[in-house]
C-alpha cells in the first residue's frame, strides 16, 4: 500500500515487479546470473535461458533457493526454432512473460582490414540476432496478452563510440541500441517500455579468467575512469533491476551507459586529475 503522497510501504512495493515472470537470455553466466538473481530478490519468477544446461539450472537453484520459482531454457536463442519451441515452453511451465533481459554477447578482436565476413557475421549473431528473435518473441506475447511489459537489453560503450579493434561488435551493439529506440516507439502504444544499458569495463568472470581484479581497477584507472576502477556485474544487474522496474515507469527508448563515468571523461580528465 502507498501513502497519501504515493510513497510505498516496502521495496518490493517500490519495484512493482512481485509475482512478475522474467525471462533473461544469458542468464546462466556473469552479468546474466547476477540480473537473474537482483530480479529474483525484487519478486520476480525466472526462466534462466542459457545455451549450457548445468548453467542454467544452476542459477535456477540460487532462484529458488530466494523463495521464487525457477525454470531452466537451454538452447542456442540464436535460433528461431529454438526460440519458439525453448521460450513456448518456459511460458507453459511459469506463465506469459512480463520482463525481457537479454544479455548475451561476444567481441572478437580484429582491425577492420583483418576482419572476415565470419568474423563480421558472428559478431552480428551473437550481439544482435539474438536480442532481435528473443525481443520479437517476448512482445508478441506481450502485446497478445495485453501486458504492459517490459524489456532491456545490454549494449556497450562501444557501440555509442568508435570502437578500434571491435569493429563489428561495435557495430552489432550501435545496432541494438538502434533496434531499442524503434522497438520504444513500436511498442510504446501497448504500454511496453524498451530500454538497454551500455556497460564499460566491467569485471565479469570472462575478464578475470585472463588477469586479476586488480590489474583490470589498474588499466581503468590509467584510462581515466572518474571512478578510478572497473564495473562490478552486479552494478550492471541494479542498473537493469531500475529499468524494468516501476521506479522508470516513464522512461522508454533509453541507453543507459553504466561505465563509471568513461564515455564523460574522453575529454582528457588525465589532466584535471593531475592538478588535484
Amino acid at each position: 500500500m502507498a501513502d497519501q503522497h504515493g510513497l510505498p510501504d516496502n521495496l518490493e512495493e517500490l519495484f512493482g515487479l512481485t509475482g512478475k515472470v522474467a525471462l533473461v537470455l544469458g542468464g546462466g553466466f556473469g552479468m546474466g546470473e547476477q540480473v537473474c538473481l537482483w530480479l529474483a530478490r525484487a519478486g520476480c519468477d525466472v526462466i534462466v535461458a542459457d545455451i549450457l544446461p548445468e548453467r542454467a539450472a544452476a542459477v535456477a537453484a540460487k532462484v529458488r533457493d530466494l523463495g521464487r520459482r525457477a525454470h531452466e531454457a537451454v538452447g542456442d536463442m540464436c535460433e528461431q526454432a529454438v526460440v519458439d519451441s525453448v521460450l513456448s515452453a518456459a511460458e507453459t511451465a511459469l506463465g506469459g512473460i512480463d520482463i525481457l533481459v537479454s544479455i548475451i554477447g561476444e567481441a572478437g578482436w580484429f582491425s577492420v582490414l583483418e576482419t572476415t565476413l565470419e568474423d563480421w557475421k558472428y559478431d552480428q549473431r551473437r550481439n544482435l540476432d539474438y536480442f532481435f528473435l528473443g525481443a520479437q518473441y517476448a512482445a508478441r506475447s506481450m502485446v497478445n496478452r495485453g501486458v504492459a511489459g517490459r524489456i532491456c537489453a545490454i549494449a556497450s560503450v562501444d557501440g555509442m563510440q568508435a570502437s578500434p579493434m571491435h569493429g563489428a561488435y561495435g557495430a552489432a551493439k550501435a545496432g541494438l541500441i538502434s533496434l531499442v529506440k524503434t522497438l520504444a516507439i513500436e511498442l510504446g502504444p501497448d504500454g511496453i517500455r524498451v530500454n538497454c544499458v551500455a556497460p564499460g569495463m566491467t569485471k565479469t568472470p570472462r575478464a578475470l579468467a585472463r588477469r586479476p581484479a586488480a590489474d583490470i581497477d589498474a588499466n581503468a584507472r590509467q584510462m581515466g575512469i572518474p571512478l578510478g576502477r572497473a564495473g562490478e556485474p552486479r552494478e550492471v544487474a541494479q542498473a537493469i533491476l531500475f529499468l524494468v522496474s516501476d521506479m522508470s515507469r516513464y522512461v522508454t527508448g533509453v541507453t543507459l551507459p553504466v561505465d563509471g563515468g568513461w564515455l564523460s571523461a574522453r575529454l582528457d580528465v588525465g589532466n584535471f586529475t593531475n592538478r588535484r
